[in-house]
């Protein structure tokens, strides 16, 4: 007993020790260590890996940064003679004293130490900081005020190393602006960005911009303003995948809008493909529209795709709405629209939802003929919630004259007649069905082949390797010439 207690005690003071010898690095030392990898990334001209990965680091420490955090940096990275310190510390001061531990920040000070000159990209990060702090504690005048000096300031430099920081200053230029309730004011200054980002070949500059811009556009319902930048400005490839999906979501706004709803549903069944995992919001927002698209289309979706644990109950209300669509009830869509139209509104779908009127009655009317061969008007009107005969009457009409169901009226004794069940795959649906199930498996090929990265070889061993091919045919050709003027 004796030793066996001995050995414990010599462990636990082995884990001690080890847990002791684990050195815990501060904030300012990662900050420090982001600036290495800003002057890495410029030295060795990299615009894509590094930058992304500065961006990575920066967000995975959001939460531990804080104001004290961002002003000790600057201090120690940027000459108090620079404006933009004085302007970035006078911000700062704005956000609110708070009681979370300074992380070390007093001691570790001088790990940075400012240059008389320091690089553009160590400035415009010392803005990005500040902006984190400021939007994640609300102060969306200061965010504001700071994001437009931000502006001002990145438009005086030409340089391709700054186009990933400077796509995240417009980000949060816009978003400060939309929780301001500035929006409308920031459209003239977003295209005259996206103009410069054009000429100066700023790629994800432009894609981010341009998603800005159709944001900025469909908050204010100027759907055909948003469709024509859009066509104007879109790009074949894209540099950024979340960027992409995002302009996938807009353009199926703008197709559902417009009631191009076969192109509605593509966008946004792609740009639910391309969201990102963990950005549950976005794939909620965009199930969203899907959901109504699909149910205008005629399409009910499954139960399953509405209760997916991800979404945390999202679509508790659009699971509703295609009950009420699937069962044919008019009454009870009617009574869910009204009851859920602050939701919609908020949602942006209240005008799809109004839509789906005629699918409703649609729906309970091939359910009534599936069910009967021969019905009263005046049940037909009581069964889908009709004021009156009349409306049954026309509203039968012109669902066997759309081909959405098939029989005949009896004006004289006022029933209607459900013709024989034809045979579905005497038709051409099932040819329909095959070929949208083809042309989405054609079009994942596609953008997977498009997507793809190939190594850059240099040119002259492309002509190198052509010539050795061209030798070698040639050789080849020469030798079965021979072999056939043996052979005669």
């Amino acid at each position: 007993m004796g030793e066996a207690s001995a050995e414990a005690a010599m462990d636990v003071d082995n884990k001690g020790k080890d847990a002791s010898s684990i050195k815990v690095i501060s904030v300012q030392e990662r900050l420090a260590a982001n600036v290495q990898l800003i002057e890495k990334a410029v030295k060795q001209k990299e615009t894509r890996t590094l930058f992304s990965k500065l961006i990575r680091i920066t967000q995975a420490i959001r939460k531990e940064l804080s104001a004290h955090d961002v002003q000790v940096f600057v201090r120690s990275t940027l000459p108090t003679s620079l404006a933009s310190s004085a302007a970035i510390v006078e911000h700062l001061q704005q956000v609110p004293a708070t009681t979370t531990k300074d992380n070390g920040s007093a001691d570790t000070a001088e790990l940075v130490l400012a240059t008389s000159d320091p690089l553009p990209e160590v400035e415009i990060y010392a803005y990005y900081l500040a902006l984190l702090i400021l939007i994640d504690n609300k102060q969306w005048p200061a965010a504001r005020s700071l994001s437009s000096l931000t502006i001002d300031r990145l438009t005086t430099f030409n340089r391709r190393t700054l186009d990933v920081l400077g796509s995240r200053i417009f980000f949060y230029y816009s978003y400060a602006a939309e929780k301001s309730g500035a929006l409308a004011e920031i459209r003239s200054c977003l295209l005259a960005l996206h103009r410069s980002a054009v000429l100066h070949h700023d790629d994800i500059g432009q894609e981010t911009l341009l998603n800005l811009l159709l944001r900025n556009y469909l908050a204010f319902n100027l759907y055909d303003q948003a469709e024509a930048l859009r066509a104007k400005a879109q790009r074949d490839t894209y540099r950024s995948s979340h960027q992409h999906s995002r302009l996938l979501f807009y353009q199926g706004q703008i197709r559902a809008v417009r009631l191009e709803y076969s192109d509605a549903r593509d966008a946004l069944t792609q740009a639910l493909r391309k969201a990102p995992a963990p950005a549950h919001g976005f794939r909620a927002t965009v199930t969203k529209w899907l959901v109504v698209v699909r149910l205008l289309l005629g399409e009910v979706p499954d139960r399953a795709e509405l209760v997916a644990p991800e979404l945390h109950g999202a679509l508790g209300v659009y699971l509703d709405l295609a009950a009420t669509v699937r069962a044919g009830d008019l009454s009870a869509f009617a009574s869910v629209a009204s009851r859920h139209v602050s939701t919609f509104k908020a949602d942006g779908t209240v005008h799809l939802v109004s839509r789906l009127r005629a699918n409703v009655i649609r729906a309970g009317l091939r359910r009534i003929a599936a069910a009967y061969s021969r019905i009263s008007l005046a049940d037909v009107a009581a069964k889908l919630g009709l004021a009156s005969t009349e409306d049954a009457e026309f509203v039968v009409a012109k669902s066997i004259r759309d081909g959405g169901i098939s029989a005949m009226i009896d004006h004289d004794n006022g029933i209607v007649v459900a013709a024989a069940g034809a045979d579905v795959y005497s038709t051409d649906e099932p040819l329909a069905a095959f070929h949208a199930r083809i042309a989405f498996c054609m079009d994942v090929r596609n953008e997977a082949q498009r997507a793809m990265r190939y190594q850059m070889r240099p040119q002259h061993h492309s002509f190198e390797e052509a010539n050795e091919a061209r030798e070698k045919q040639e050789q080849e050709l020469t030798a079965m010439l021979e072999e056939d003027d043996a052979d005669f």
